[in-house]
């Protein structure tokens, strides 16, 4: 895939304003009733991977929720495509580094729905940086804080509403394996993510739930958050140093959220999935 020169000035970027569009409808995945009669959330499902899960779980038979920054026009897309597929799609817009915001996101899903099925833990940020002496305390804290703290507050305000046996699913990366020096920030609260996922799967109250959690650690995709991160030169065949040579398509990697959530991983928690084009690294 081709992809010019192009930057945005604004994080988390807006996947209308990409070029060439990003494939993020899940147009060829077949569903099979999956996740038929459940109800999922997804963070940063307006648009890239956390819109290709969206619609792909929309597909398996389940109800969505969505909770993004500010993307009205992706979030809208979003919706009117689960919609389409005969499922509800509810939204929710907020920063999840407000812990508040998190507690009234799960008031709200339990007043509107009862209880949770699947939580998928998606959204998040990066800044990179070549010279790690300069990275600014104030740009630490925002990258874990929508990373990390915000995930983890979500996590702990929709706990109580997760039915048993059911799924957590959260987003790290690649480099949180295999490093990235102009994105250290970043890999490290992906690492935190790693660590966080491991923990929480071992944790009493999601043992006696019989729920699991896991997580994806993707390679390079073609999301908003890559033309609004680099500058538009550093954009221009964006991928192309992995072993596939190109980037990800969102559908490509939304399926492995769909599995982890799903009972076809019924024996699987604490592991990481690694669809990353070819990167050899540690699980």
């Amino acid at each position: 895939m081709d992809i010019p020169a192009q930057h945005q000035t604004q994080q988390p970027g807006h996947e209308t304003e990409m070029h060439p569009a990003p494939h993020s409808f899940m147009k060829d995945y077949q569903g099979s009733g999956k996740l038929e009669g459940k109800k999922a959330l997804i963070t940063g499902g307006d648009s890239g991977i956390g819109r290709a899960t969206a619609i792909g779980m929309a597909k398996e038979g389940a109800d969505i929720a969505i909770l993004y920054l500010e993307e009205d026009e992706d979030a809208s897309i979003t919706q009117n495509a689960i919609q389409e597929h005969g499922k509800e799609c509810l939204t929710f817009v907020g920063d999840l580094g407000n812990p508040e915001f998190c507690s009234q996101v799960a008031q709200d899903l339990r007043e509107k729905w009862g209880s949770l099925d699947v939580l998928v833990n998606n959204a998040g940020e990066q800044h990179p940086c070549e010279d790690f002496l300069t990275i600014t305390p104030q740009q630490i804290e925002k990258t874990f804080k929508t990373n990390f703290f915000g995930m983890f507050f979500l996590t702990q305000a929709i706990f109580p509403l997760l039915n048993k046996n059911g799924s957590i699913v959260n987003c790290t990366s690649v480099t949180a394996y295999r490093g990235s020096p102009e994105l250290l920030d970043y890999a490290s609260s992906k690492g935190a993510i790693v660590a966080f996922t491991r923990s929480l799967a071992k944790h009493k109250y999601v043992v006696d739930k019989k729920m699991r959690v896991n997580a994806v650690a993707p390679g390079p995709v073609w999301t908003p958050l890559i033309p609004a991160s680099f500058e538009a030169e550093e954009v221009k065949n964006f991928g192309e140093s992995v072993l596939m040579q190109r980037a990800a398509q969102p559908d490509e990697i939304a399926p492995s959220f769909i599995f982890l959530a799903s009972d076809d991983a019924s024996y699987m928690t604490g592991q990481v999935l690694h669809p990353n084009g070819g990167e050899m690294v540690g699980s």
